[in-house]
């Protein structure tokens, strides 16, 4: 399907945290990533005076074959609209990278104590970096009332799940 790649290291892994590749109910999960060992500890100096990252991750448990670039509903459901494999966020898509916003709560040593991170444990993270306010998106958001819909119980407690 695809006629070039790029290869990226895997430099640390979700260790604790959330199983089971929910959709909702993501809030409130204490999870650890974890810092391969060959990358020093020095490489988190300072990390810990912010209060969230920016957590790139690789959907692992999903496979080339549950690649969709075709229009489809978002969760099968139809009551909202169709759109293509690149409007969702999902490991439908053609890398199967995630992107997460977790807060950092503490570090100790090669961990990273964070909060809400809907990475499942054993997820390999292949970035990450603290959020600057200042790299945020420049000006008002706006999207279709269609995401807001399906996500409204995304960051509900996970222990509120039903």
């Amino acid at each position: 399907m695809f006629n070039q790649y790029i290869q990226v290291p895997v430099i640390a892994t979700v260790v604790e945290g959330s199983t089971g590749r929910l959709d909702d109910y993501k809030g409130g999960v204490a999870s650890v990533i974890r810092l391969v060992p060959s990358l020093p500890e020095s490489a988190l100096q300072g990390i810990e005076e912010f209060s969230h990252l920016e957590v790139v991750w690789h959907f692992s448990q999903g496979s080339d074959s549950d690649i969709e670039l075709e229009p489809r509903s978002p969760r099968g459901n139809p009551s909202w609209p169709a759109t293509g494999g690149l409007v969702h966020r999902n490991h439908r898509r053609p890398a199967r990278i995630g992107i997460s916003y977790p807060r950092l709560l503490r570090v100790e040593g090669r961990d990273l104590h964070v909060t809400d991170l809907d990475a499942d444990a054993g997820t390999p993270i292949v970035d990450l970096a603290p959020v600057f306010a200042e790299m945020l998106p420049r000006g008002t958001v706006h999207q279709p009332p269609w995401p807001s819909d399906m996500l409204q119980d995304y960051w509900k407690n996970a222990s509120d799940r039903p």
